[in-house]
């Protein structure tokens, strides 16, 4: 979702072979393809493969770019949850009219809320005593006096033919998980861990790639009322240590290695590193993964192989815990300091879930989910809770476009009849540049395609289209890590905007404000959310007077959740995303994303990626240089800077054609892939790189010097008095 980012097509090296440095990642999180040219990659096109178009994420479209069957909205679970409500929870509801549907869904939160809870028949060991307790943001209670459990929840309406799980990889492999064998593997887990003298309240840790380790992993750990965090293995021991640190963790989860475009990449040595940095550790369970030897030096702690932990023969006993009982901490980016962990609970992520998955997505028995993610993007968590639903969720090991077989994530959509494929917009556009289509496969299963990450262009739609299938929803999502769900994105009774997403989600009461605080339409905004959802988080970690978390969403408009992105609310309904708040370009008093400007630069083919900022400077002046990557085999010449000056000029604005456009050997990337547009900024205005940003938290740390010397030259030459600079 927008503010977990996408790693863009990139134009400089390509993730190759070797195993990744020891500080940084190397596979993108968000589904991006590959990029510069190999034997075995498809050369970029020489002209743009995506259909051209004047719609920006700054422009509203006059009609939609795709409807709804009349027939399959009204067969969506989404319309049944409308008509009963119109029936029993909301008498006099007009049951196909979502604008009403979501009005009541944000002004009467005990009716909405308690209607989900009994649609999806939340089976609680003890029952709720009201809805919601206390309204107020922060601190709003949820549901008090009910007790329940997350995984309970997860594992009771598993597919009773097929696969409840199917692991997938790069290679094309299938490995499949029937209902049963998930929960008897959650069972045996889970006794293990009790037998190590994990429960309630304790921290379980994984160091895991995205495959069924993982997902049986935290089930075991929420069964028993403990408490899960989980990152990928590209993170470094030092950047997960840093996490998995601050909660003392009881227990370790951790693989040997993973698959990455071709290569298996060895993290034994790296898993044992991280062990040895969590002094609390009472065991660790080391997973065979890839097959790659342990180091001999030991581990420090007892150690379990996960053959001997999953192979037990146990009944699973869901331990019922309080509503807002902590069930999962996901961490932010961390850019500066210790990433911050984020706490949210089984009651809320439970609810949540299902609303967004089972009704804004229409996922239940029959369906199968194929999202692309790594453990440590917050779209791995939707994918477990696909569960819930009693639809087929997949895991992948591996690139999300391999350069030996760049459409894999399309083969394998088509062969195992995937509904609902997720990604990300940069690896649509990948697709759409590099002259991959999807149709050559057989993708009649497929329904919709998610998409979330950063702002969907108006170009995706016609190239999935096109490639995909015309009756395929494309549907864009905006949320975060935050509330670890979204805020606005399609919904089955919808039509789809292009560029747009839909509406707000039912029970999000989405909003834009203007500098005042006062709601705006048809103008950008900051993204605000007025009433509480229950996905909200319970906490920051190590935050006991809560100081953090009210700094962080609540101290721009007291009582209302600041976000940080910047959005347009139409007159028609929809929400048209412009990026991040912090990062919005003002020019002469004109305020612009960032992303519409890095959608009409990185539509070109000779451009892999791009990276804008506005920079303040002492003497009042305001820079905006234009940092590009070239694509493999393009020069950024001056032919080119003028396509690209002419490109902004007429498909975004005059006013925000670049001062200067520079070639860089890359664009940094957090680890979950967004582009460190404010961290760049900063470190050209000349703050210590050592405040602005962690090189843990980085995807390529090396590349912030490039930027922390860019910034000392200018500010050296840079005078009232010196004249505009040419492009270097």
């Amino acid at each position: 979702m927008t503010d977990t980012g996408t790693t863009p097509l990139t134009g400089t090296t390509p993730p190759t072979g070797t195993t990744p440095p020891t500080d940084v990642t190397t596979p993108p999180t968000d589904g991006t393809p590959p990029t510069g040219t190999t034997a075995h990659e498809t050369p970029a096109p020489s002209t743009p493969a995506t259909p051209s178009t004047s719609a920006t994420p700054s422009t509203p479209s006059t009609e939609p770019c795709w409807s709804p069957d009349p027939e399959t909205a009204a067969t969506s679970r989404l319309a049944d949850f409308a008509h009963r409500a119109a029936a029993t929870w909301r008498r006099g509801l007009p049951p196909d009219d979502y604008a009403a549907l979501h009005d009541w869904s944000v002004t009467d939160l005990d009716g909405f809320w308690g209607a989900v809870w009994e649609y999806f028949d939340i089976d609680a060991a003890t029952p709720y005593e009201q809805v919601l307790a206390d309204d107020t943001m922060p601190g709003a209670r949820w549901f008090p006096g009910a007790t329940l459990n997350y995984a309970h929840h997860a594992l009771r309406r598993l597919p009773t033919e097929g696969p409840a799980l199917l692991a997938l990889d790069e290679t094309g492999a299938c490995r499949e998980l029937s209902a049963d064998e998930l929960r008897a593997q959650v069972a045996s887990v889970a006794a293990t861990l009790r037998d190590l003298g994990v429960g309630a309240g304790d921290r379980v840790v994984g160091y895991l790639p995205n495959t069924p380790h993982a997902i049986i992993a935290f089930l075991a750990t929420a069964s028993l009322g403990a408490v899960w965090s989980v990152c990928g293995q590209d993170y470094a021991p030092r950047a997960a240590a840093d996490r998995f640190a601050q909660l003392e963790p009881a227990v370790l989860f951790a693989a040997d290695g993973y698959l990455f475009n071709g290569t298996v990449h060895d993290r034994a040595a790296a898993a044992v590193d991280l062990a040895r940095a969590l002094p609390t550790l009472k065991a660790t369970v080391l997973v065979g993964h890839v097959g790659e030897p342990w180091p001999e030096h030991a581990v420090p702690s007892l150690v379990v192989p996960w053959e001997d932990a999953a192979s037990r023969t146990e009944r699973l006993d869901c331990v019922p815990v309080p509503f807002d009982h902590p069930l999962w901490i996901v961490f932010s980016s961390g850019t500066t300091g210790l990433p911050k962990g984020i706490v949210h609970g089984h009651g809320g992520v439970l609810l949540e879930h299902l609303k967004t998955l089972g009704l804004q997505s229409d996922l239940g028995p029959g369906d199968r989910l194929l999202w692309y993610t790594t453990t440590h993007w917050m779209m791995w968590n939707l994918v477990v809770s696909t569960l819930l639903t009693g639809a087929s969720t997949c895991t992948y090991d591996g690139s999300p476009a391999p350069f030996a077989r760049p459409d894999v994530l399309w083969e394998l959509a088509a062969r195992h009849r995937v509904t609902l494929f997720g990604t990300s917009p940069q690896y649509l556009l990948g697709m759409a540049k590099f002259g991959i289509d999807p149709s050559a496969h057989d993708l009649s299963a497929v329904r919709a395609v998610g998409c979330t990450g950063s702002p969907l262009p108006a170009s995706a739609h016609p190239w999935v289209r096109d490639h995909v299938g015309a009756r395929v929803q494309l549907a864009s999502i905006s949320g975060g890590t935050d509330v670890v769900s979204g805020f606005a994105g399609g919904a089955p009774v919808l039509p789809v905007w292009a560029g747009e997403l839909s509406a707000p989600h039912l029970g999000v009461a989405l909003a834009a404000y203007d500098d005042e605080g006062r709601p705006v339409r048809d103008r950008p905004g900051e993204l605000v959310v007025t009433r509480p959802m229950p996905s909200m988080p319970l906490s920051f970690w190590n935050d006991p007077d809560g100081s953090r978390y009210h700094e962080a969403y609540f101290s721009t408009y007291p009582g209302v959740w600041r976000h940080g992105d910047r959005i347009t609310v139409t007159g028609h309904g929809t929400v048209i995303v412009h990026g991040r708040s912090d990062a919005t370009l003002n020019r002469n008093g004109v305020r612009l994303g960032s992303a519409d400007l890095h959608d009409v630069v990185e539509r070109l083919p000779e451009v892999a990626e791009a990276l804008v900022v506005g920079v303040e400077e002492p003497d009042g002046g305001y820079w905006m240089p234009l940092f590009v990557v070239p694509a493999a085999g393009a020069v950024l010449d001056d032919t080119l800077r003028e396509r690209i000056r002419e490109a902004v000029r007429t498909e975004v604005s005059p006013r925000h054609v670049p001062d200067e456009i520079r070639q860089v050997p890359g664009i940094p990337h957090t680890r979950t892939g967004k582009k460190l547009e404010v961290p760049v900024k900063r470190l050209i205005q000349g703050e210590p790189a050592e405040q602005v940003v962690n090189p843990s938290a980085v995807d390529d740390p090396a590349l912030l010097d490039h930027y922390v010397r860019l910034g000392t030259e200018r500010r050296a030459r840079h005078r009232p008095d010196h004249p505009a600079e040419t492009d270097a």
